[in-house]
């Protein structure tokens, strides 16, 4: 399990990282995500795998939001 988590990461960070990526990935996410992980996903779990990465992203963007208000006060 610690290897999905460290995978999503990955590729969390590579999207943050890579706009023309993170948009990419929001046109075809399963694409996206073996492209950069290298990894072929299997049928059956490729929309959930997305699913982690979009959730993983929505936490960080979240985050920082929340990050950038504390400094505010």
């Amino acid at each position: 399990m610690s290897d999905i988590k460290s995978i999503v990461e990955q590729i969390v960070k590579k999207l943050q990282a890579n706009p023309d990526l993170l948009k990419s990935f929001k046109s075809d996410p399963v694409k996206t995500i073996e492209g950069i992980s290298g990894i072929d996903i299997p049928n059956g779990v490729e929309d959930e795998v997305a699913k982690g990465v979009k959730a993983a992203l929505a936490k960080d963007s979240a985050s920082g939001i929340v990050d950038a208000v504390k400094k505010l006060f």
